[in-house]
């Protein structure tokens, strides 16, 4: 029988999702006797299990996730990517020595921005850390982070006014538990950053001088002029360079996590991993395992992001049968630099540059091209209104007058102030022919930011055991539909603090076997192909690059800004297309399935964010924060539910969405 059905259970005499989607004749539970135990200790006296067809269903806290009431669970689409043609033997090297290619750590952080970095330095204390970045350890999110960090360092504000406007940025998704502990942790530890070295303005009063940005009542954003993430990833690796606790691997794409199953337990071990610079596939075995590797950015065309940020973490801990959380609120920042409004155009730039928040908070003004002030027709707060509304409201101006670009004009500031507090944005928009002390800035808007993730518990905890998460990669409920801005290196702050007790707890119950019991040959290792002909190899990347930017005008077309079903189901059915072509070329060209590359993997990792999204948004029928249809665009408030994708038993998959050492290697006549 080839239909879906879920399980589910009855609590209280209230529907809710026992956590995975079966096949009738793949019958097997495995999730929901761990929930019921779950469900026992959180108090829920009443259970009846049920099997539900298609439907909404949902579920009380479970595991550190607060209020988590509504799930969306699906199986993924299948698509044959096995072929008659079998790739010959020698296509394919041993990736190098077993013994010289594994490296065991206590602690293995996937990621070098500031959650990563900041967890690192904490749990050295307890035990060997290894540091994983996929490019330069600077080149992540933070680094780019211009604003700053927002806590409550002024005897004006409250942890309670934090709160509030974190929840109404968030448009009343956000976990209110998560929303407290990370305001009133926040200060201390903004003061730890200042003890490792990290250097923020001060104003003439000796005190730090905070700045206010959309959404924010009082002025509580600590900064670094406009350069605030280059500053802090700044003192925290000149930290990590002086910790002889941690080693940092540089060029280290991170492939797959490495799990296993124990009944109805999954444990992370580790980490598989690229030398891009060598070309030799790492295996990182440790007790415990931190995800920080940021964002999924690049399944947009346009993105502030850095090119790092494909949606590794997301993807790997997805595979992995982690609970993936709120993936349709993807942010727009509303003001990216426009290159159609630019006297002198960007050549080859990687990244949308970023006009942070600031300026806005700092008296920016929008304009249309007829220099119109247009934001106090959508909202009372105007420029200052929180980042979904600015986003939609430039949105709707650009379609209505069929417009590339619209005007943030900061000019009517005095000179000197311009000068001080954005030095970045200022060098920057010269470079392109504009002086922003006389004329306005072409402003568009541009993917910056996921709310979703894997999910994370009040101390980093995912589903699966010894793998934490912190910083955009998690979904932890401070964002809710829609990021405050300044809140996301908070968030990471918090977050990496939160988890070090629970990491050093399982650190040490691990005993002294860093492998926990697991031989490295126990997974099967991937396959770094042997050179093919210069014609087949520059062929499957020229595919790769061609598809890649297809799914990323797919993305833009139908799941942007504002959606609706059509058009959601629309990119459904192009991201299947896309992906059916892609992997059916890589192996029609002896591609196993095994084999990695950097550019193969990325486009994997983006082809399983961008589809987690569209399912995501097609569950959500309401408007909500970022998340805006007109097929429903009003706010229910039945809906204000979180979204939780579960893993789902599946027989067919792609292999974008299953682990490379579940596949088997091509069998050879």
């Amino acid at each position: 029988m080839n239909f879906m059905m879920r399980t589910g259970l009855m609590l209280n005499n209230k529907p809710h999702s026992a956590a995975h989607i079966v096949r009738l004749n793949d019958c097997k539970l495995p999730s929901i006797e761990p929930m019921l135990k779950r469900f026992r200790h959180r108090g829920v006296s009443r259970y009846t299990p049920i099997l539900c067809y298609k439907a909404s269903i949902r579920c009380s806290r479970t595991s550190g996730f607060t209020n988590c009431q509504r799930i969306q669970c699906y199986n993924a689409p299948a698509a044959e990517f096995f072929h008659d043609d079998k790739a010959p033997q020698d296509h394919v090297l041993p990736s190098n020595s077993r013994e010289d290619a594994t490296k065991y750590f206590d602690f293995v952080v996937i990621g070098s921005g500031i959650a990563g970095l900041r967890y690192a330095l904490e749990v050295s204390k307890h035990g060997s850390v290894a540091v994983i970045t996929k490019a330069e350890p600077h080149e992540s999110n933070t680094n780019y982070a211009q604003g700053g960090v927002s806590a409550v360092l002024c005897p004006l504000d409250s942890v309670e006014s934090h709160m509030r406007d974190t929840i109404v940025a968030g448009a009343y998704l956000c976990d209110e538990e998560t929303v407290r502990v990370v305001c009133t942790e926040g200060p201390d530890r903004v003061k730890e950053l200042i003890a490792i070295g990290a250097s923020f303005d001060y104003g003439e009063d000796g005190n730090l001088h905070l700045a206010r940005e959309g959404g924010h009542s009082h002025r509580r954003i600590v900064h670094a002029a406009d350069m605030t993430g280059r500053e802090i990833e700044r003192a925290l690796l000149k930290a990590v360079d002086n910790d002889l606790g941690i080693t940092l691997f540089e060029h280290h794409f991170a492939i797959d996590l490495l799990t296993s199953q124990d009944g109805l337990e999954i444990r992370c071990h580790g980490v598989d991993t690229l030398n891009t610079e060598t070309n030799q596939v790492i295996r990182f075995l440790s007790k415990v395992t931190l995800l920080a590797s940021g964002g999924a950015g690049h399944i947009y065309p346009t993105t502030t992001n850095p090119l790092v940020a494909t949606g590794d973490g997301i993807a790997m801990a997805h595979r992995a049968h982690a609970v993936i959380s709120n993936m349709e609120f993807v942010q727009f920042h509303p003001t990216a630099l426009a290159e159609e409004g630019l006297p002198i155009k960007p050549v080859d730039r990687e990244n949308a540059f970023l006009i942070t928040e600031a300026v806005r908070g700092d008296g920016g003004i929008l304009y249309n091209q007829s220099m119109e002030r247009f934001m106090p027709m959508y909202d009372d707060r105007a420029e200052l209104a929180p980042r979904d509304i600015v986003a939609r409201s430039i949105d709707d101006q650009l379609k209505k007058r069929g417009e590339k670009f619209v005007f943030l004009d900061i000019s009517h500031r005095p000179k000197y102030k311009i000068l001080s507090h954005f030095p970045n944005v200022t060098a920057q928009c010269l470079r392109y022919g504009i002086d922003i002390t006389k004329q306005p800035i072409p402003v568009v808007p541009a993917a910056h930011y996921m709310c979703g993730g894997v999910r994370a518990g009040l101390h980093g905890e995912t589903s699966i055991k010894g793998l934490y998460a912190a910083g955009e990669v998690a979904c932890t409920g401070l964002h809710g539909a829609n990021r405050l801005a300044s809140n996301s290196l908070l968030e990471a702050l918090v977050f990496s603090q939160r988890a070090i007790g629970p990491s050093v707890a399982a650190c040490k119950a691990a005993g002294s076997d860093l492998s926990i019991g697991r031989g490295p040959d126990m997974w099967a290792w991937p396959i770094v192909p042997r050179p093919l002909s210069q014609g087949a190899l520059s062929q499957i990347m020229q595919k790769t690059r061609s598809l890649r930017r297809q799914l990323q005008e797919v993305m833009w077309d139908y799941v942007g800004i504002v959606r609706s079903t059509e058009r959601l189901e629309k990119a459904k059915r192009r991201l299947r297309e896309v992906e059916g072509e892609w992997e059916g070329y890589l192996f029609r060209w002896g591609w196993g399935p095994r084999m990695v590359g950097v550019e193969a993997c990325e486009m994997r990792n983006l082809v399983c964010c961008a589809k987690l999204v569209v399912r995501s948004a097609l569950a959500r029928h309401e408007s909500r924060g970022l998340h805006f249809t007109v097929d429903f665009p009003h706010v229910e408030e039945s809906m204000r539910l979180p979204t939780l994708i579960f893993p789902s038993s599946t027989v067919d998959v792609t292999w974008s969405t299953q682990q490379l050492h579940k596949h088997p290697s091509w069998s050879l006549d």
